[in-house]
């Protein structure tokens, strides 16, 4: 059951969202007004990609995959975002479909905020409409990093990028969290056999090692060069 809440603690996670940062505390106050809090678990269905838009979100804690389908059936996984990302921005923006579909991939509370009241916000605080802009212009980026990637760099050059962001997120030298391979697949543009020869190919390289549920990079340096490849 939502629950729509000024909890100080809302105010605070609008806050580090990157594109509101700046905004004054009577404009985030204004949103945490007008959000919802749900909790979600793993699996749950948020929204389909081409149905009609479901508001801008904001995760307080899980992880949300973002995907489109083809029409032969084969996941492309757009992203994975975590606590302190919003998602679809782009629908709660220009009211159009959603343009993806949204699955929780770790059990998440996740705050909604309606298109209609994000509007009127916006109507209110101009300075908002600022950040929005530069919420869009944060996806652009990623999206033409996504296009490079996929036309530029081989599917093992895609994998060795993949590995470096997933381990910057540890103090360790191992990605924290193994992907599935199908995840990496739908990730990367391509499928789970393939993904699994370039990471047997890594590993005989002597690039990573396995380790129980973990991927241990070994060599950083060549890892990162195989990434440019």
């Amino acid at each position: 059951m939502p629950v729509r809440t000024t909890d100080p603690a809302l105010v605070q996670l609008l806050r580090h969202v990157p594109y509101l940062s700046d905004q004054r505390e009577e404009v985030l106050q204004a949103l945490a007004e007008v959000a919802t809090r749900h909790l979600m678990p793993e699996g749950h269905l948020i929204f389909m990609q081409g149905e009609p838009v479901a508001g801008l979100f904001l995760i307080e804690s899980g992880e949300v995959k973002i995907s489109r389908v083809s029409k032969e059936g084969r996941e492309h996984i757009l992203h994975i975002v975590g606590a302190g990302d919003t998602f679809n921005d782009v629908a709660a923006l220009d009211g159009g479909p959603n343009p993806a579909t949204c699955t929780v991939r770790a059990d998440a509370i996740i705050w909604r905020i309606d298109r209609a009241d994000l509007r009127q916000v916006a109507l209110r605080y101009p300075a908002l409409g600022w950040g929005l802009i530069e919420s869009i212009a944060r996806r652009a980026r990623h999206l033409v990093g996504v296009v490079e990637d996929l036309g530029m760099r081989s599917v093992r050059g895609r994998l060795a990028n993949l590995l470096l962001v997933e381990a910057s997120s540890s103090t360790t030298d191992a990605v924290p969290r193994l992907l599935t391979q199908e995840e990496m697949a739908g990730r990367l543009g391509t499928v789970r056999e393939v993904i699994g020869r370039a990471l047997r190919g890594l590993a005989q390289d002597g690039i990573i090692e396995f380790d129980r549920h973990r991927i241990v990079i070994l060599d950083e340096e060549r890892l990162a060069a195989e990434a440019e490849v």
